[in-house]
């Protein structure tokens, strides 16, 4: 898919040419960055969905360390990205604590926190989805994949962004077709109990930090004491970390 149609088909939804520039901004980049369950596949599920492309969320408390919005009906992407936003314009003197009520879906959680830590800042996000895993033990599903991105600025060689999900897939490898929901258990075979625990653990925090009942959205932005990358960098001996792009394969 190209800009052209990608675009077109996001207007075609109703979307304002502002908010249909950086969903395809996200999803590109998603795309371009090998995680194909998170890029263009997200165009023709949002043609599936339901929902006000011209709601307008709102930001109603704030202080320098603390922030609330809610949705107001507007999408997920559109919800974090307005919040990131509004940090980059105005970050905080040391740390900030955002919320964001009634926000789904999110994408790719590591395409938010790269704009912060482009921007210098420490950036921490999380955010809740519908029920999908089980307990390893059994049981229904009682905790969403809950993804979990880490980015950190650096000085030379480009940010860290690590952005991982807590299920073997994400719902997005679904939506692309590169899995089944029967694919969706916690990831770690016969240690899954971590990544289970983890998205228990992820799912309560966003839920005792939101007032409404129903999907939502934490982000931890703060400005760095000092700047760790470049010496992790140099200890890895080129490995290529979390958030960088591959190398692009001989032809």
């Amino acid at each position: 898919m190209d800009a052209d149609e990608g675009l077109g088909r996001l207007r075609a939804l109703g979307f304002p040419e502002a908010d249909a520039a950086l969903l395809w901004e996200h999803f590109d980049d998603a795309e371009r960055r090998g995680k194909a369950s998170h890029g263009h596949a997200r165009i023709a599920w949002l043609e599936t969905l339901e929902f006000d492309p011209r709601a307008e969320p709102e930001l109603v408390e704030e202080s320098d360390a603390f922030e609330r919005w809610h949705a107001r009906g507007a999408i997920g992407y559109v919800v974090v990205a307005r919040a990131v936003s509004r940090v980059l314009a105005s970050p905080p003197e040391r740390v900030r604590v955002v919320v964001c009520e009634q926000t789904y879906p999110t994408g790719a959680l590591g395409h938010h926190v790269r704009r912060l830590a482009d921007a210098g800042l420490v950036g921490l996000l999380t955010a809740t989805s519908p029920a999908r895993l089980a307990s390893p033990d059994g049981g229904p599903p009682v905790t969403g994949t809950n993804p979990l991105a880490i980015g950190i600025p650096s000085s030379g060689g480009g940010p860290v962004v690590a952005d991982v999900s807590m299920g073997a897939v994400t719902w997005g490898d679904v939506v692309a077709g590169r899995a089944s929901e029967d694919d969706l258990v916690p990831f770690g075979g016969e240690q899954s109990y971590k990544a289970f625990a983890l998205a228990v653990g992820l799912q309560l925090l966003v839920d005792a930090l939101v007032r409404e009942p129903g999907h939502g959205a934490v982000l931890v932005a703060a400005r760095p004491e000092s700047d760790p990358v470049p010496a992790l960098r140099a200890r890895s001996a080129g490995v290529r970390l979390p958030g960088d792009r591959a190398s692009p394969k001989p032809t």
